[in-house]
């Protein structure tokens, strides 16, 4: 595994993400509640501090915890709630470690299929069925890992060109859709709520 991602829109992030298994697994690990960018340049500041060329899953599942939380804490930190994800990454590598022997990339390779590959996401901790689904897509679309049927395992993220989620972002352009898909799904559950609050608040007055 060794392609261009365009993911940090930071060079030297994106160039560990596309050389990194882990590095792209703890990116995606770290996709939640903070802008996409933020996230994927996290895998490289994690290295930079721990003064390497990579992230070994071996290394980070024995780290002192209170030391590995201390060093995505320190400023500028890694995610928004860098405690907890330090936690969350240091379970996902002695997951990996116990089940793959520290080799992120045994978890897709040879995979004959693209539903027994999303099990395999799934089952990984941190990752629920959407965040597997957007990473099988991303393993397809952008670094060549497309078992049989992994567009339809990947469901709504598997189409191409569907800016649905971070396996559509080659560049600025990109990234741009893929936001403003996010807001339109934000902005389509903001009224779905409204909109069964204003039916209950008027079920009420009725009774």
């Amino acid at each position: 595994m060794e392609r261009t991602l365009r993911l940090a829109q930071q060079p030297d992030a994106d160039e560990l993400l596309g050389r990194s298994p882990l590095a792209a697994l703890v990116g995606m690990l770290l996709d939640q509640q903070v802008p996409m960018e933020w996230a994927f340049a996290g895998p490289y500041t994690i290295a930079t501090r721990l003064n390497a060329d990579d992230l070994d899953a071996h290394d980070i599942a024995a780290y002192d915890p209170d030391e590995f939380a201390a060093l995505l804490s320190a400023k500028p930190a890694v995610h928004r709630y860098p405690g907890s994800m330090a936690k969350r990454i240091q379970q996902l590598c002695q997951y990996l470690v116990d089940h793959y022997d520290g080799d992120p990339a045994a978890v897709w390779e040879g995979v004959p299929t693209g539903d027994e590959l999303l099990k395999r996401l799934n089952d990984l901790p941190g990752f629920g069925k959407q965040k597997a689904q957007i990473f099988l897509a991303l393993l397809g679309k952008q670094l060549g890992v497309r078992p049989k049927g992994w567009r339809e395992a990947a469901g709504d993220y598997g189409p191409a060109k569907s800016y649905r989620s971070v396996a559509d972002i080659t560049g600025p352009e990109s990234l741009q859709k893929v936001r403003a898909h996010k807001q339109e799904m934000k902005a389509a559950a903001k009224a779905e709520k409204a909109e069964k609050a204003e039916k209950a608040e008027k079920a009420a007055k009725s009774t």
